[in-house]
């Protein structure tokens, strides 16, 4: 069970369909209620109807014998004593009314009982009948407003739920009386009864029709990335970063997800095979002093005499700057950060500049950056080691303003470098023929580690042509 609902289809087609269920649940429920509601309103404003009927029946009538009741519902006539003094014929039970009686009680003689109910009337055994039949006719009462109540009832050996409607009327021959009229209810509850039957068939169809049509939309749609994540799953096991996950030919989501794996990939594979050339080529530059010293050492073991001590000075001051080249490169690579102390360009370039031969320096004061101090003036001073390597007589440093930017230039009067070199020459380990044959010493990492550094404190280095024919590299860094 567990492992089913890892899955991001499972999840989805279970939150899609409870979601459905709730939504049905609720608008079933919904529903119910309102065809219950009008149904009852039905009810009783069919008892309210039947209700003012019978008390619009004892405004008119001379005795109650002569109410027309109906005898399919229950209909009662109830005195201010909530005595029962006229019933629909049939009426064998009845609950929610003023009283639970069923048949009238017995009146005085002369009273006659028709149309199903029973109840009392004036006596009548004289010839002043006529008066009296004026006098009832002219009789004018009040109806009061209706109140409802549910019970039940049995009327012909039939037992259903009711809506009573209670209309009190006042009249002048028989005081004060009540009707209540019952309207069924049956058909609410058949009604209601359907309607959750239909619903207890219908939503399980419909919440069953909604998963499956998720289960099959989520499927198709999460089949690229199935694709992806088998393709990732063998590029791992194969550690052949040169394969690709497959592209879906959409511009959705997981389209967008397989171009960023892919161009991630593509990074990936370019960083590996970078890191496994500079290893490469990491290792070739550390053999060449490594094995000459270790031969003038073994000769010296020899032959004492023969040691050449400045020799082995000088390939050791040259592996100790290699390896130093290195370790900056790997603290660089790391993301090692530039800091934030403040310092003079002008103040660092006649640092590097003291002592060395041919150099000049134009500087303006003040011109400070933040960043690292150390990491600075290793990029001026390896940009003085390369022109000086370079340079047939001069070179010239110049530093000065340029809106927000502090800028650091170093020109020589040497060869230059050739247009289709100017952006080769910033690749580690890298460097070209003719300078290869003037090296003293150099691996190739100097402007390699001038760029990066640069870069890291969110400057430029480039290379144009100088004034003096040879090459100007130019240094911007952004103003403190």
């Amino acid at each position: 069970m567990r492992r089913l609902f890892g899955s991001v289809r499972a999840r989805a087609t279970l939150g899609a369909t409870l979601v459905v269920a709730v939504a049905l649940v609720a608008a079933g429920a919904a529903v119910l209620l309102s065809l219950r509601s009008n149904l009852v309103d039905q009810a009783g404003t069919k008892a309210e109807r039947e209700a003012r009927d019978v008390a619009s029946q004892l405004l008119t009538v001379k005795s109650l014998g002569e109410l027309d009741l109906d005898d399919e519902n229950p209909v009662q006539v109830v005195d201010g004593s909530k005595t029962l003094v006229a019933a629909s014929e049939g009426l064998e039970r009845i609950s929610g009314t003023d009283t639970d009686e069923v048949k009238a009680k017995a009146q005085s003689a002369g009273t006659g009982a028709t149309g199903g109910t029973t109840g009392t009337t004036d006596t009548d055994d004289s010839d002043d009948g006529d008066a009296d039949d004026d006098t009832a006719s002219q009789d004018v009462g009040e109806i009061g407003d209706v109140a409802f109540t549910d019970g039940s009832a049995t009327v012909g050996g039939d037992t259903e739920d009711y809506r009573f409607a209670a209309v009190p009327v006042e009249t002048r021959t028989w005081g004060e009386l009540t009707v209540w009229a019952g309207g069924s209810l049956g058909a609410e509850q058949s009604a209601v009864d359907t309607a959750t039957t239909g619903m207890l068939t219908g939503f399980p169809l419909l919440i069953g029709v909604v998963a499956a049509a998720t289960w099959l939309v989520t499927r198709r749609a999460l089949r690229p990335v199935e694709g992806i994540r088998r393709e990732m799953a063998a590029i791992t096991a194969s550690e052949d970063l040169a394969r690709r996950v497959p592209e879906p030919d959409t511009h959705d989501e997981v389209a967008r997800l397989a171009r960023t794996t892919n161009e991630t990939l593509a990074a990936l594979e370019t960083s590996v095979e970078r890191q496994r050339r500079f290893v490469a080529d990491a290792s070739h530059e550390l053999r060449s002093p490594i094995a000459s010293l270790r031969t003038q050492l073994e000769v010296g073991a020899a032959h004492p005499e023969l040691l050449d001590v400045p020799g082995a000075v000088e390939d050791t001051v040259r592996l100790q700057r290699l390896a130093a080249d290195l370790l900056l490169l790997a603290r660089l690579d790391a993301g090692e950060g530039p800091g934030d102390k403040r310092l003079d360009l002008a103040e660092v370039a006649r640092r590097e500049a003291r002592g060395r031969e041919g150099v000049t320096v134009a500087a303006v004061d003040g011109v400070e950056v933040a960043g690292s101090r150390s990491q600075l003036e290793r990029v001026v001073g390896n940009l003085l080691d390369n022109a000086q390597r370079h340079a047939r007589e001069t070179v010239a440093v110049t530093v000065r303003r340029d809106g927000a930017s502090a800028v650091v230039e170093v020109a020589d009067d040497g060869d230059g470098v050739a247009e289709a070199d100017r952006e080769r020459i910033f690749e580690r380990f890298v460097r070209l023929d003719e300078a290869r044959s003037r090296d003293d010493g150099g691996a190739g990492l100097g402007l390699a580690i001038a760029r990066d550094v640069a870069a890291r404190h969110g400057g430029t280095l480039t290379v144009r042509d100088a004034p003096t024919g040879g090459a100007l590299f130019e240094l911007r860094l952004p103003l403190a």
